[in-house]
């Protein structure tokens, strides 16, 4: 939204002069420009630079390059999170668009790309009609990676399980929050060409804008009094921590039922991972590092969690659903079966499919080894950590086996999107399904 203020005492037009040099200066999301220079570039560096600028996120397969589509999963699953898809594009013009490399898909193309493919799922397909479905029907894309690899790295989010309150108290002291009141979302597009499309969230402090409040003032500070309602309250700052990693969680109280928080605002600060503060500093060894290790470092470090905790700036605001885990698209996420990527890049409620390692787990609870999977998934979340072509996030539902492997995957692997190719004829191959 833009921001609309009235200011009695002084005169509109100074008011106007005076905001935008203040939201250029004051806001730490946009670039002060520097005094332009003339630099000769070596050949050498300046095909390089063409070449990342001509970099897609993802491009065009031939159908020689289509991977082996098999799954690891029960076939039912994916069919419920392709109708939660269903669902967000019904919300939307028919002509709404959607990126895929190159080319543009409209809303009415993915609605009847994801509703073939659910009607195929319900004839029981083998593992080779799959492959011979996608190859006579569908398109294939293939996202570019880390410039490094050309790898995705996957890494793993669920819902966690926290006790609660609806009233603070010596046990549980600290506040899950719903949206600010004081909380804005400021269009920069009338201030410049430049800054088109761009916003930047902030709050007023009655003479200028400035950025929000960052972590470490909002946990220990009294900043948001008055200002944002506590959902609920909980016994740990970690866990609240977490919370805001995961982006929803169900909280239990002590009548017995129970509320699901989901993901509804952030204050606009950059997302810094505190994992990777944790091994810079020298305090968990990289081939270590999992959520695990990082709970247990700061269960025996508490006189470091304040600075450990603020150095992710980030801090998420959350509204209580009926049900959840819900997406980015505001629909029910599907365990095994739900992805967050980068929506600025990405398709959200595409079909896609991955190539990467699950985890084993042992009698005793802990990893037993990591063997590689492949899977049908939905583009249905997307998170602040999760950034460009090289990252993918899988969502692996709620329970200890989810706790598991959300906390400790880092592996690198292979992300594709399918679309139902333009202006052909299905080819159903139902006399081949079971």
């Amino acid at each position: 939204m833009r921001l609309k203020l009235i200011c009695r005492k002084r005169k509109h037009f100074i008011f106007l002069l005076f905001l935008s040099g203040s939201l250029l200066l004051a806001c730490t999301t946009v670039e002060k420009k520097k005094p332009a220079t003339v630099e000769k570039k070596e050949p050498a560096t300046v095909e390089k630079q063409k070449s990342l600028e001509k970099r897609l996120p993802m491009t065009l397969l031939s159908p020689e390059k289509y991977p082996d589509f098999s799954d690891d999963m029960f076939l039912d699953g994916l069919e419920f999170a392709i109708h939660q898809s269903l669902q967000y594009l019904k919300r939307l013009s028919p002509q709404h668009r959607f990126t895929f490399g190159n080319d543009m898909v409209n809303a009415a193309q993915m609605k009847k790309s994801l509703t073939v493919f659910k009607d195929f799922l319900q004839k029981n397909p083998r593992a080779e009609n799959i492959n011979e479905f996608i190859l006579k029907n569908y398109t294939v894309y293939a996202s570019s990676g880390s410039e490094k690899n050309g790898k995705v790295l996957f890494t793993g989010y669920y819902e966690p399980y926290i006790e609660g309150s609806l009233q603070s108290s010596p046990t549980f002291t600290v506040p899950i929050y719903s949206i600010p009141s004081d909380l804005i979302s400021v269009d920069l597009s009338p201030f410049s060409k430049e800054l088109n499309g761009k916003k930047i969230l902030a709050r007023w402090n009655g003479k200028t804008v400035v950025p929000y409040h960052e972590r470490t003032e909002i946990d220990f500070g009294d900043v948001l009094n008055g200002k944002a309602k506590p959902l609920v309250w909980v016994k740990d700052i970690v866990d609240a921590f977490f919370l805001h990693i995961q982006g929803s969680g169900k909280v239990y109280l002590k009548n017995g039922s129970s509320i699901h928080l989901h993901y509804h605002a952030v204050n606009g600060r950059p997302y810094r991972s505190i994992g990777k503060y944790l091994i810079e500093n020298d305090k968990i060894p990289r081939d270590e590092m999992s959520m695990q290790k990082i709970r247990q470092y700061l269960a025996s470090h508490p006189e470091e969690i304040k600075t450990i905790l603020g150095y992710n700036p980030s801090y998420v605001f959350f509204r209580v659903e009926e049900q959840g885990p819900v997406g980015a698209i505001n629909v029910l996420l599907t365990p095994g079966r739900s992805i967050a990527t980068d929506r600025r890049i990405f398709p959200l409620s595409a079909l896609a499919f991955i190539e990467s390692h699950k985890p084993y787990i042992s009698g005793n609870g802990n990893i037993k080894k990591w063997a590689s999977f492949s899977r049908f998934v939905l583009n249905q979340d997307t998170g602040g950590a999760i950034r460009g072509p090289g990252r993918a996030d899988l969502f692996w539902g709620s329970g200890e086996y989810a706790r598991l492997a959300a906390g400790h995957m880092q592996h690198p692997g292979n992300l594709y999107f399918l679309i139902l190719k333009k202006n052909t004829p299905v080819i159903r191959l139902s006399n081949r399904c079971r």
